[in-house]
């Protein structure tokens, strides 16, 4: 049932989280499609410069119904981040499992970890939006970028710089979070960057299906430059 306008305001009434989450699974196809329309418009043109309005119009609804389902801008901005968390959550599985490995874990097991997982996510036409918007929200952040990516990035962060720590012993945390932002430039430029083609003369392709081995190798060598064993 659509939310019903109150007398006065002409808005729908406030629900709370669990109702907006309930409602969500009864109307999936709107929820998802304002999530989605969030997700474009949010990585073409930042968070300040979109409004409700336009990201009900991109998905085709009636204005009251994000505010239904989603609630505040920020709380929209921050459903898309929670959208992506099983990928985060798998590449967090594949760290331990190459953590737990009875023979020695190996750098290349982690990176494999932090890598693939992502790639995964950027071959769908929606992920492909998210690569962009995390592209952006972290060359141009901002309070409100600020605040999701210590709620869902940051965690990950510190786990594959353990991880690093674990793998490349006898080097102190800071030379591991550097080795973690370079191989994390690496991987976002890849993902968000499509001039290959054009750079290459042709000869490079977005969905050659070496590129995902190429940049693996480029990243493992990367970093054991950096950490060398000891």
């Amino acid at each position: 049932m659509e939310p019903a306008q109150t007398a006065l305001s002409g808005t729908p009434p406030r629900r709370s989280r669990a109702q907006r989450a309930a409602a969500g699974r009864e109307r999936p196809d709107r929820r998802q499609a304002i999530l989605l329309a969030a997700e474009r418009l949010f990585a073409r043109h930042g968070y300040h410069a979109v409004s409700i309005r336009q990201i009900a119009q991109e998905a085709g609804v009636p204005l009251a119904l994000v505010g239904y389902y989603f609630g505040q801008k920020h709380e929209l901005f921050h459903a898309i981040f929670e959208h992506w968390q099983p990928t985060a959550q798998r590449r967090l599985e594949l760290l331990q499992q190459a953590l737990d490995d009875p023979a020695r874990p190996t750098l290349a097991r982690v990176i494999e970890a932090f890598v693939r997982p992502v790639l995964a996510q950027r071959s769908s036409a929606e992920g492909e939006y998210y690569a962009q918007l995390v592209a952006r929200e972290l060359a141009f952040q901002t309070p409100e970028t600020t605040r999701v990516l210590a709620d869902y990035f940051d965690p990950l962060a510190q786990r594959f710089i353990d991880a690093l720590m674990a793998v490349r012993p006898g080097h102190d945390r800071a030379s591991a979070a550097w080795a973690y932002q370079f191989a994390l430039g690496a991987l976002l430029h890849h993902i968000s960057d499509y001039r290959v083609e054009r750079l290459s003369g042709g000869r490079c392709r977005l969905d050659d299906p070496t590129a995902a081995d190429r940049l693996l190798a480029f990243i493992t060598a990367g970093i054991a430059a950096v950490l060398p064993s000891r």
